[in-house]
């Protein structure tokens, strides 16, 4: 298996980029910490940041790609666990025994950025499935339940292994529902086993 990329990292850049991204991501974490997420304005970051808003657009797009960047090295670091980390997480150990270490990896990862996930997956729509991490966690999965199942629809079973880890779905059943986060980890045990069943 050709080993996955780590996603997310940033471009080569000049220094002063490097510095007004420092600068922008710095500014917007803290807006983020005293105000919540929901404060996350590409105005209120710029001024933070003491950098016109143009360059905040310029160099992240929209509110949704600046929230991901803010969550990025905590993702970078959860991609590397599961890509060359150690067992069962990274690799080494059995295919089943990699999707469930896997689940639990990334509904503890949710749990930390629950709130910035949720905006960041928000803004637009359709934003979770545009960024480069659900592909990388879909491919992942895939190659994973290819071993285990091969003549299932590895592609299919990827997506619905990872719906449950939606972060409105995920916060519904945390704070609304009241779960704790074991009840979703055994919930996710029971979903995987039924995927990955013989049937």
């Amino acid at each position: 298996m050709r080993e996955l990329p780590v996603v997310g990292r940033p471009p080569a850049e000049r220094a002063d980029a490097a510095h007004n991204r420092r600068r922008i991501l710095r500014a917007a974490a803290e807006v983020i910490a005293t105000r919540g997420p929901e404060a996350v304005s590409m105005d209120e970051v710029a001024r933070a940041a003491g950098v016109g808003v143009g360059t905040v657009y310029r160099r992240f797009g929209d509110r949704a790609r600046l929230v991901f960047a803010v969550i990025d090295d905590r993702e970078r670091d959860f991609q590397a666990a599961f890509i060359q980390g150690p067992p069962p997480l990274g690799p080494g150990a059995a295919p089943a025994d990699r999707v469930r270490a896997f689940l639990h990896a990334l509904a503890d990862r949710t749990e930390a950025q629950a709130d910035l996930l949720l905006m960041a997956e928000s803004d637009p729509p359709d934003a979770r499935f545009r960024d480069g991490s659900y592909g990388l966690y879909h491919r992942h999965l895939a190659i994973l339940l290819h071993e285990i199942r091969p003549g299932a629809d590895a592609a299919y079973l990827a997506d619905a292994l990872l719906a449950p880890l939606a972060a409105n779905l995920f916060l519904h059943q945390r704070r609304t529902r009241g779960m704790p986060l074991a009840r979703v980890k055994s919930g996710l045990d029971a979903l995987a086993a039924g995927l990955l069943g013989s049937g």
